[in-house]
């Protein structure tokens, strides 16, 4: 008995030294479980007018900070004891966000604030108020990312720079609870995760992951080097040798009537394509007078279906073997060519070197954004410097709500469609998500990202949306395949009904709209002849 209450002594001691570690490696962390009002201070300045809530998550007991009105801009923010370095060790930026209603346009994205300049109040918060990073879910039109943006004091020049990482992952579409993850390593790496999951990973000093880069180029194109006047630029020339052959006819027709061709036996000449339908009657509340002559719908003569064809008969149209069109002179090449002009480089006077990246601290935690939805929640807003310590978070506070969400979810599809077509198109709409993130499609991200969105409102057209983003992915392949200097034309878009994406009108108009189009779509009771 003594020695089991030994080790449970050690390993009491065990776990109070694991939360104590864990405590000594959070920096800061809000769980909203209390109040807001005290720790986070709403924006007085007059474009904020967005009312923020202390507010069940929904189907939760969890609290969290909620955006309550629609089409509004909100500005709320919470100033840090003492400022973060993220110079020294690895730095964990992680939060929790719920789109309730959904989102088709808006931002649910954290703006950890640099120190700001002295007399500085949290009440005048706005999007002037300079930060250090920017990371979270933005969708909106053809945006749909989760933004992560550095803040860099250029040395030479002392200007900041916006540094956008190339190619984010996308925002899950559902009205699920997500956790976004930035670990900020000290090896320069940065990796983005989403649900604990690996979206993207990146290094903060190469040109290949930020744009603009870090690191700005060694030379620039020289501002004051101009074209020469007698520059020339055409690699290819008409040539002013050529003669237009004597016999080449300019007017002849691309098509002529095919001479040799014979009538069908067994056409119908008599017999039009349409005939009245025999089985229509006037409707008994037709007033000629107001809604003139009546005349019967038409249908297909059923005895042009056994027939070649019914109607006059005409010769078909054959290609013209003596078209040319018209005459040009043949190309040559130029005997001035000079290549494609390129102003001359110079140094690059805002060059400079760096080992790693000069960060700013995190001196508040903000959230400036402006939405069409109401419905936004966010939870559980970490920063620490164990990525071991926001693993355990999602662990405890995001997973066994996603799991409960998840499961809801999933009978609701079963219960809207017994044979489960609503979860396959769920599925089917999150891998080509995923196919719009991979880095070759990067081109044609924007069509892949509005082509899954229309599909998702207008789920009848998916198979026509996976066949364009299909043909989007063969063209892309086979340039990177058989090189070329033209592109391929891609037809991407689906017959769709289109529906507004006017930020300042929202979902509601498009809805609007859509209800006119189909007040209007129904087939008309009477027919008049036109007059």
């Amino acid at each position: 008995m003594g020695r089991f209450a030994l080790l449970l002594l050690l390993a009491f001691a065990s776990f109070q030294a694991l939360c104590f570690a864990a405590d000594d490696d959070t920096v800061f962390y809000d769980s909203f479980d209390e109040p807001f009002d005290g720790r986070w201070i709403v924006s007085g300045k007059d474009d904020y007018k967005g009312v923020w809530k202390h507010s069940k998550s929904e189907g939760h007991d969890d609290y969290g900070l909620l955006v309550s009105e629609k089409a509004r801009k909100y500005a709320i923010v919470n100033e840090l004891n003492e400022p973060v370095s993220l110079k020294d060790g690895s730095i964990v930026l992680q939060f929790e966000t719920r789109f309730q209603n959904g989102l088709e346009c808006g931002g649910a994205y954290l703006k950890y604030l640099r120190p700001q300049e002295a007399g500085w109040k949290a009440k005048e918060f706005d999007n002037e108020s300079p930060y250090s990073i920017m990371f979270g879910p933005d969708k909106c039109g053809a945006t749909n990312k989760v933004h992560f943006i550095l803040k860099h004091k250029n040395p030479k020049s002392g200007e900041y720079v916006e540094h956008h990482l190339k190619y984010p992952p996308s925002v899950p579409s559902d009205k699920l609870s997500h956790v976004y993850t930035a670990i900020l390593k000290p090896d320069n790496e940065v990796r983005i995760l989403i649900d604990g999951e690996e979206k993207k990973k990146a290094n903060f000093l190469s040109a290949d992951d930020f744009e603009p880069p870090l690191i700005p180029a060694k030379t620039i194109p020289d501002p004051d080097d101009k074209k020469p006047e007698d520059w020339d630029e055409r690699a290819k020339i008409p040539d002013p040798n050529a003669v237009k052959p004597d016999d080449w006819d300019e007017d002849a027709p691309m098509e002529i009537e095919d001479v040799e061709a014979v009538k069908p036996e067994g056409w119908l000449d008599d017999e039009p394509e349409e005939i009245d339908d025999p089985e229509a009657a006037k409707p008994e509340d037709w007033d000629d007078e107001e809604d003139g002559e009546w005349e019967a719908p038409k249908i297909d003569n059923p005895k042009c279906e056994t027939a070649p064809g019914c109607g006059e008969w005409k010769r078909p149209m054959k290609m013209n073997p003596a078209y040319k069109g018209k005459w040009s002179a043949p190309l040559i090449d130029n005997p001035n060519y000079k290549g494609i002009w390129k102003p001359q480089e110079i140094p690059n006077p805002d060059y400079f070197e760096l080992d790693k990246p000069d960060f700013e601290p995190i001196a508040a935690v903000g959230i400036e954004i402006w939405t069409m939805q109401d419905g936004i929640l966010f939870d559980n807003i970490l920063i620490a410097k164990n990525d071991k310590v926001a693993e355990s978070y999602r662990e405890t506070t995001w997973k066994p709500k996603f799991e409960v969400e998840k499961e809801k979810q999933k009978a609701e599809d079963e219960s809207t469609d017994s044979d489960g077509l609503s979860g396959v198109q769920k599925n089917v709409f999150d891998v080509l998500y995923k196919v719009a993130d991979i880095p070759f499609l990067s081109e044609y991200k924007l069509q892949i990202l509005d082509l899954i969105e229309k599909a998702e409102k207008q789920p009848n057209i998916t198979i026509g949306v996976i066949v364009s983003i299909l043909v989007i992915i063969l063209t892309v392949l086979f340039r990177l395949l058989f090189g070329g200097k033209k592109q391929p034309k891609v037809e991407t878009k689906p017959e769709v009904a289109e529906t507004s994406n006017n930020q300042s009108t929202g979902g509601e108009k498009a809805e609007e709209e859509e209800e006119e189009k189909e007040g209007t779509a129904a087939p008309p009771r009477r027919r008049r002849r036109d007059t």
